[in-house]
């Protein structure tokens, strides 16, 4: 009896171990990034095209004060609640310190520079698409702008979501970078296709999600509950949206719709990046979305 309890708990122990190994927070080869040069003018382009003021500047914030990236915004979604961080170049409140390995890490694996698991309130399985030289030019561009001293605030998350050791497991299941749409895609396509499902995160709040918050990709866009508990996605696939590319593209900058309304709430920020994109940007995301397969 001793000598099997001896060998169940050796068992365990390896299995324990392996789980760890498996499911360790991943960092960025430093050979994937070696000898890029960031272009601070390529990465402002990079800069809207990831939303990163709509979570990181002020909820109120207008004009170049969403360029001051001092976080504060607070997710409250069905897991807890979620503070958004500072992110500007101040060297002890934000990521000023941080290399840019450190940087390809937090936005390709969600792993912090310190080692841990970051929450996927962060989207990171979406970001996981952009190259290196993108992430590269974001750096140059984030370098720019102005610092910020606020200090950052904890998330408020009860147990089990308070371990983030479980974030690993978490990641596993979501899995790897790959591409919803596939197939035969025109160049314009493709450029629309990193820009939704990677840079842009279209899928993190357009795609349904089942209990573990994994997104439901069987359902790619079709909309769903809203991720902080208010209301309802819409469905965004050639079922639903019956607008023409142009429609989609005008949209896009200005937020007027076809029928002379304006977007509203989460989608007018929205609008306030993609705005800032050029023209063959905002039509490369329309000429994507018509590639959807459609869902009712």
């Amino acid at each position: 009896m001793r000598r099997i309890l001896t060998v169940g708990l050796a068992l365990l122990l390896v299995a324990g171990a392996a789980g760890l190994w498996l499911t360790r927070p991943v960092t960025s080869d430093p050979a994937t990034l070696a000898g890029l040069t960031g272009d601070a003018g390529r990465g402002e382009r990079v800069f809207w095209a990831g939303g990163c003021a709509s979570c990181h500047a002020a909820r109120d914030a207008r004009g170049e004060a969403r360029l001051v990236l001092s976080g504060g915004l607070r997710l409250t979604t069905d897991f807890g609640t979620f503070v958004a961080p500072n992110i500007s170049p101040d060297p002890t409140h934000g990521i000023g310190a941080w290399s840019l390995e450190d940087l390809d890490s937090a936005l390709r694996h969600g792993t912090s520079p310190e080692g841990q698991h970051y929450y996927p309130s962060f989207p990171y399985t979406s970001y996981a698409h952009a190259t290196p030289q993108d992430v590269a030019d974001l750096r140059a561009f984030l370098d720019t702008l102005p610092p910020s001293d606020r200090p950052n605030e904890p998330h408020e998350l009860g147990f089990p979501y308070n371990q983030r050791m479980l974030l690993g497991g978490w990641k596993l299941l979501a899995g790897g970078p790959s591409w919803i749409v596939e197939g035969d895609l025109s160049t314009a396509e493709e450029r629309g296709r990193y820009l939704v499902e990677g840079l842009g995160h279209c899928g993190e709040c357009h795609t349904a999600r089942n209990a573990l918050g994994l997104r439901d990709t069987g359902r790619w866009l079709a909309g769903g509950p809203n991720p902080e508990g208010r209301g309802t996605i819409p469905n965004i696939t050639p079922a639903r949206l019956d607008w023409s590319e142009g429609d989609i593209a005008e949209y896009l900058s200005s937020g007027f719709t076809p029928e002379y309304d304006s977007a509203g709430g989460q989608m007018a920020d929205v609008v306030r990046n993609t705005g800032q994109l050029p023209d063959e940007d905002r039509r490369a995301i329309a000429a994507y979305l018509k590639k959807v397969p459609g869902i009712e």
